[in-house]
């Protein structure tokens, strides 16, 4: 028996891991909420304008471990005056093994993205409402096509990059 588990174990360590990915935790990581003109706000007819910006950010916790964090800043504004303005950190610590780096970098800039917006999506419609705001329900995002957007104009800027760099600079110290 203990021949057949030292066999497992060397059969097992010549063949490529095993990939993983797994969802550790997931956790509200910064949470804000601003209405500079409440409560006067909510005696006036406002036209809200709606903005939505997203980043995620990454960075390796050891042991094969990822956090990765999807902020969303949501900005409602009638003309210049802010309603009101949330800002979430969601955040995830996902194990990430086996992959290359190409699938890992997917993985993190896509479907972990993906996996914590249902979260902060909630959060935003929630806090939204305790602010005294009807519930704002922010539409579903296609991470996949945003990851392969991110791809494509960073090797656009890296391939261009080098003929620009070199196209532009002596006219970088000509007066125009």
């Amino acid at each position: 028996m203990a021949d057949e588990q030292t066999t497992t174990s060397t059969s097992n360590s010549t063949e490529t891991p095993e990939k993983q990915l797994v969802l550790q935790k997931i956790y509200v990581k910064d949470l804000s909420f601003e209405s500079p003109k409440a409560p006067g706000i909510f005696a006036t007819n406002v036209s809200p304008q709606m903005q939505l910006d997203i980043r995620s950010d990454n960075q390796d916790i050891g042991g094969g471990n990822v956090e990765v964090s999807l902020t969303l800043t949501v900005a409602s504004k009638d003309k210049d005056d802010t309603l009101f303005l949330i800002e979430i950190c969601q955040a995830g610590i996902f194990m990430i093994e086996g992959y290359t780096s190409q699938e890992r970098s997917a993985l993190i800039g896509s479907f972990c993205p993906n996996t914590l917006y249902p979260f902060a999506r909630e959060a935003v419609a929630d806090i939204a409402t305790k602010g005294g705001f009807p519930q704002l329900l922010l539409q579903p995002i296609n991470f996949d096509a945003l990851y392969t957007q991110a791809v494509q104009e960073r090797v656009a800027q890296t391939t261009a990059g080098g003929t620009a760099e070199a196209a532009t600079a002596p006219e970088t110290g000509e007066p125009h």
